[in-house]
C-alpha cells in the first residue's frame, strides 16, 4: 500500500457527466429484457402503476439518501459506512461492495452474450431462416466462446475506469447517448411494424389498465422488485459516483433525473418489444412472459427478422437491439467495477493496481458461470447455465440488504443527533415529538436540504425511509422466500441449488466473515476525495473522529506509518 493516494482529487467535470454516469449504472440488462417480461406478464398497463408508484416509494428515496451520504463522506461503500454508522459498521460497506463484485462475476459473462449476439447479427447469423434454438445452445455449450466475449466485457470494462472519474465521465457519456439513439432507431421501427396491421395492439397493451391485476399481489411485489432492481437504488452505486460530485452538485435532482431516465428507459425498451412481438406472434404474452434468456435470445431474433422492408431493415433492427442490450451492460459493468475499485483506493491503494486487481478477479471468478452446469431443459431443447442462475439467485436479492444497511444509519444518526440535543437542552425522557423534529428530522435537515439543492424534500421522506422502506423490504423478501416454498422441491436441503439454505448459508457466512474482518477494516487509513472549496466537515458522525481518515493528497503522520509498517 502506499503511503498516500492520489495526489489530488478526481471529480467529473460537470452536471452532464454525473448524470450520464449516474443514468449509466442504474441502466442494465433489466431495463432491456427483464422489464418487458414483467409488463407482459402481470397485465400491461396494470404492472406499470405499482411500478410507478414504488419509484417514489423506493428508488428516489433511496436514490436521495445515497447521494447524501456519498457527498459529505467523499468515499466509497466501505468509507461511508465507517464515517457514518460508525467504526464498527465499516463491514455493511463491505457487503455492498462484496456483493456487486460477485454479481459482475457472471454479470461480466451475460455482457459478453450480449456482444457476440451482436457480432452475430451484424453477419447475418440472426436472420429468418436461422433456428434460434440452435444458435443459443451451441453458443453457451462453446466454453471457449464464452470466456473470449467474457474476456472482451473485462477489457472494454477496464479501459473505461483506468483514468479516474473523467475517463468514466467519457465512457458513460458515449454508450448513453449512442444507447439512446439506438432505442429510438429500434423504437420505430417496432412502432413500424406494429402499425402496418393497423391495430397497434402491442402499443394497447402496454398502456391498458386491466383492474384484476391490480388487485392480485404478485402485481405490486413484482413492480417493488422491478422498481428495487432497475433504478440501482440502495446498492452503492450513487455513493461511489457521488465521490466524484463538484462541491455545488444539486444532489436530490440529480437523483430524481437517474431515476426518471431508467424509467424513461424501460418504456422505450418495453415498447419495442411488445410493439414487435404483438406484431409477428401468434401467442405474444406467451412469447414474452417467457424466462429472460428466451426472449431476449431465442424470441427476439426470431421476431426482428420478421420486420418490414427486407433483409436489409430485419439485419438493422437485431442489430441495433443487441448494440443497445451491449451499451446497457456495459455501462452497468462500469459503474459495478468501479465501486469495488473505488474502495480499494480509498483506501490507500494505487488505482491502476486495483483496476488490474479487481479486473482479475471480476474475469477468474466468472469463468465457473460461463462453463459450468451446462445443462439442456428437456421440455424445451434450450440449454441454460445452471451455475450462473444459482449465482444471481444467491447474491442477487443480497443487495437488497444494502438498501437496509443505508436505512439503518439514516435510523442511527437521527438517534444520535435527537440524543445530543436533549443533552444540550438539558432534557430527560422521551418525548416522540421531540424526536420527530430533532432526531427523524435530522439527516434530511443537515444533508439533504442544503444550499445546493433546489428541490426543497418534505417530511414525506422521513416516513418513507423510517417506516415505508423497511415495511417494502419485509414484503420483499418474504414474498422472495413464500415463493421458494411455494415452488421449490425440497427447499430446505442445502445440496438443493435453487433452494432456501443455501441462499442462507452463503449469507450467513459472508456476514461473519466481514464483521469479523471490520477491524482489519478500520485500522486502514481512510482517504476523502473532497474537490477544492468542499471540505464538508464529519467530526459531527459516529466515525468523523476517526484518527485514520484523511484527505487525499495528504502525508500520513509518523505513527500511522509505523502502525503500517511504513516507517
Amino acid at each position: 500500500m502506499d503511503s498516500q493516494t492520489e495526489k489530488s482529487s478526481d471529480q467529473f467535470s460537470g452536471r452532464l457527466g454525473l448524470i450520464f454516469a449516474t443514468i449509466g449504472a442504474a441502466i442494465g440488462t433489466g431495463n432491456i429484457w427483464r422489464f418487458p417480461r414483467m409488463v407482459g406478464a402481470n397485465g400491461g398497463g396494470s404492472f406499470l402503476v405499482p411500478w410507478l408508484i414504488f419509484l417514489f416509494l423506493w428508488s428516489v428515496p433511496l436514490i436521495i439518501a445515497e447521494f447524501a451520504l456519498g457527498k459529505r463522506s467523499r468515499v466509497g461503500t466501505v468509507g461511508t459506512f465507517r464515517i457514518f454508522a460508525g467504526r464498527r459498521f465499516a463491514w455493511m460497506g463491505l457487503w455492498t461492495a462484496w456483493i456487486n463484485c460477485a454479481i459482475g462475476f457472471y454479470y461480466a459473462v451475460v455482457t459478453g452474450w450480449c456482444l457476440n449476439y451482436f457480432q452475430i447479427a451484424i453477419r447475418g447469423g440472426l436472420s429468418q431462416e436461422v433456428d434460434t434454438i440452435e444458435v443459443w445452445n451451441t453458443f453457451l455449450q462453446s466454453p471457449e466462446q464464452v470466456i473470449f466475449f467474457q474476456m472482451i466485457t473485462v477489457m472494454i470494462t477496464l479501459a473505461a475506469i483506468w483514468g479516474g472519474a473523467k475517463a468514466i465521465e467519457k465512457a458513460n457519456v458515449t454508450l448513453m447517448i449512442s444507447l439512446f439513439v439506438l432505442l429510438f432507431t429500434a423504437l420505430f421501427l417496432s412502432f413500424v411494424m406494429d402499425i402496418k396491421d393497423g391495430t397497434l395492439d402491442g402499443f394497447i397493451y402496454m398502456f391498458s389498465i386491466q383492474p384484476e391485476y391490480l388487485v392480485q399481489p404478485e402485481t405490486w411485489i413484482n413492480g417493488l422488485s422491478q422498481s428495487a432492481w432497475s433504478c440501482s437504488a440502495g446498492m452503492g452505486m450513487a455513493i461511489t459516483y457521488s465521490v466524484y460530485m463538484r462541491k455545488d452538485e444539486d444532489t436530490t435532482l440529480n437523483a430524481a433525473t437517474m431515476c426518471l431516465a431508467n424509467n424513461s428507459i424501460s418504456i422505450i425498451a418495453g415498447l419495442t418489444v411488445m410493439m414487435a412481438v404483438f406484431s409477428v406472434s401468434s401467442d405474444p404474452l406467451g412469447a414474452v412472459s417467457g424466462g429472460s434468456s428466451a426472449i431476449t435470445f431465442l424470441v427476439l431474433p426470431e421476431v426482428f427478422a420478421q420486420a418490414p422492408g427486407g433483409p436489409v431493415v430485419q439485419l438493422a433492427m437485431v442489430a441495433i437491439f443487441f448494440l443497445a442490450l451491449s451499451f446497457a451492460a456495459l455501462t452497468s459493468m462500469i459503474s459495478t467495477v468501479e465501486l469495488c475499485v473505488r474502495n480499494f483506493v480509498d483506501h490507500g491503494f494505487d488505482r491502476s493496481r486495483s483496476v488490474a486487481l479487481t479486473g482479475l478477479a471480476i474475469f477468474l471468478f466468472g469463468i465457473p458461470s460461463a462453463i459450468l452446469w451446462i445443462k439442456i431443459d428437456p421440455s424445451t431443447g434450450v440449454a441454460f447455465p445452471q451455475f450462473l442462475e444459482v449465482q444471481d439467485h444467491i447474491w442477487g436479492y443480497g443487495l437488497m440488504f444494502s438498501g437496509l444497511f443505508m436505512a439503518y444509519t439514516i435510523w442511527k444518526y437521527g438517534w444520535s443527533r435527537y440524543k445530543a440535543w436533549q443533552s444540550d437542552n438539558g432534557i430527560d425522557g422521551f418525548s416522540f415529538r421531540d424526536y420527530l423534529d430533532h432526531g427523524v428530522s435530522a439527516f434530511r435537515d443537515d444533508y439533504i436540504n442544503t444550499g445546493d439543492n433546489d428541490w426543497w424534500i418534505g417530511r414525506w421522506w422521513d416516513y418513507i425511509i423510517y417506516l415505508g422502506f423497511p415495511l417494502m423490504f419485509s414484503v420483499l423478501m418474504l414474498s422472495y422466500f413464500a415463493d421458494l416454498l411455494a415452488n421449490v422441491d425440497d427447499p430446505w436441503n442445502p445440496s438443493n441449488p435453487h433452494g432456501i439454505s443455501i441462499i442462507l448459508l452463503f449469507w450467513g457466512v459472508t456476514a461473519s466473515l466481514f464483521v469479523g474482518f471490520n477491524k482489519v477494516l478500520i485500522s486502514r487509513p481512510l482517504f476523502r476525495n473532497v474537490p477544492e472549496g468542499a471540505e464538508a466537515p464529519i467530526d459531527m458522525l459516529p466515525g468523523g473522529s476517526d484518527p485514520h481518515i484523511f484527505q487525499v493528497g495528504d502525508e500520513l503522520p509518523d505513527h500511522v506509518k509505523e502502525e503500517l509498517g511504513l516507517a
